[in-house]
């Protein structure tokens, strides 16, 4: 297993106690890997992919503690590639949909009935401190991934927004963090190359075994690399006694 799956299944079974706090974390799974269907009568439904069992048993507790709604869970077995399953949790009833989709800002409505989505971060949504590590951690667990961290540091967040990813990149660095935004494809990435910032993020997301786990590797890793430079050093002067002898 990955580095980035057992971050993701860490930060899955966490608990949650405020209400926000789940509607936060709701907010940035729909925005990440969510999506609204709109249909004749002004019908809606809302579906999350994603092809980690842990986060689609997250995705419907959320949606069953916050609001009790009747959701479909359904598995399919991907073709491509390493042929994992794909879980698709949908909310079909367009009643449910449309208020959870208004409750976290992506929906609004214009005078004259009509349908107007919100890319961005409502800021209702994360105006506690509690409910912007939610949120965070929420987007990662939609659209995030961090590299094996003994070969390089490397903590991404895809979205398919540019307001979004500005937005995301802004709630980050709130923090005191430097994340940057770069252009792949037809997806804006929001990332994090150090690896104390990348220790940071993962303590505001309260991935704490993953955290430690990091910082044992950093540490051996600044180890080598001061052997590696002590050894280069007493190589280099043995040559230079070599040499004047």
């Amino acid at each position: 297993m990955s580095f980035s799956s057992i971050t993701k299944n860490e930060l899955s079974r966490l608990e949650i106690e405020n209400n926000c706090c789940v509607l936060a974390e709701l907010a940035a799974l729909i925005r990440m890997s969510g999506s609204v269907q709109i249909s004749g009568l002004g019908r809606v439904s809302l579906k999350f992919t994603t092809e980690n069992a842990a986060i689609a048993r997250r995705i419907f507790s959320l949606l069953k503690l916050l609001y009790n709604v009747n959701t479909e869970v359904m598995v399919r077995k991907n073709k491509q590639l390493k042929k994992n399953n794909s879980y698709l949790i949908i909310v079909s009833n367009s009643n449910d949909a449309e208020t959870i989709l208004i409750d976290v800002g992506v929906l609004n409505k214009d005078s004259e009935q009509q349908y107007i989505i919100n890319y961005g971060i409502p800021k209702k949504l994360v105006e506690k401190r509690c409910c912007k590590r939610a949120y965070v951690r929420g987007a990662f667990l939609g659209g995030g991934s961090i590299s094996n961290p003994e070969k390089t540091y490397h903590l991404e967040f895809v979205t398919h927004s540019q307001q979004h990813s500005e937005d995301l990149s802004n709630l980050i660095n709130s923090f005191g963090l430097n994340s940057k935004i770069v252009m792949r494809k037809e997806s804006y990435v929001v990332y994090l190359k150090e690896g104390e910032q990348i220790v940071d993020l993962l303590n505001i997301m309260e991935a704490h075994s993953a955290l430690l786990k990091l910082e044992d590797i950093r540490i051996l890793k600044e180890v080598r690399n001061n052997v590696n430079r002590i050894v280069n050093c007493e190589t280099a002067n043995l040559e230079k006694k070599i040499n004047a002898s």
